[in-house]
């Protein structure tokens, strides 16, 4: 199968999302300032298990992004949850996995896995049991 020349923009954008949340240490700094009343001016790596050395590079992804915003004002630097395209991200994911498993993109879904050597889900062995694989 060719591999497409384009992609819709609301791929896109999904997949921009789903990359800049490819890395645990990235879920962290996103699960910590959504939980903030304002925004955050400090350093992340002394509230998070982040090393100093690799948080502005987790940061930079997230904010190129659009997840995150953030302003230096000596000597902190202040970091919020970029609520616009929080929201259209939160959309885009709940859009995909609704539409796979409501069947509408199922055809679709599968065929993207299967492409990449996956065996469709009946003819996995059940793990727990030993038992033949699944009707």
């Amino acid at each position: 199968m060719a591999e497409r020349s384009s992609y819709t923009d609301r791929e896109a954008r999904l997949a921009r999302y789903a990359k800049a949340l490819g890395h645990p240490a990235r879920v962290a700094i996103l699960r910590y300032l959504s939980e903030q009343e304002s925004c955050f001016f400090g350093d992340i790596h002394e509230v998070l298990p982040i090393s100093k050395a690799t948080v502005s590079q987790h940061l930079k992804e997230l904010k190129e992004a659009g997840l995150i915003q953030g302003e230096i004002l000596p000597p902190k630097v202040r970091y919020c949850i970029n609520r616009e395209n929080w929201v259209e991200a939160r959309a885009l994911f709940g859009g995909f996995f609704r539409d796979c498993a409501a069947g509408r993109s199922m055809r679709r879904c599968n065929g993207s896995l299967r492409s990449r050597g996956s065996r469709p889900r009946s003819s996995r062995r059940r793990i727990s049991d030993g038992s033949s694989p699944m009707a």
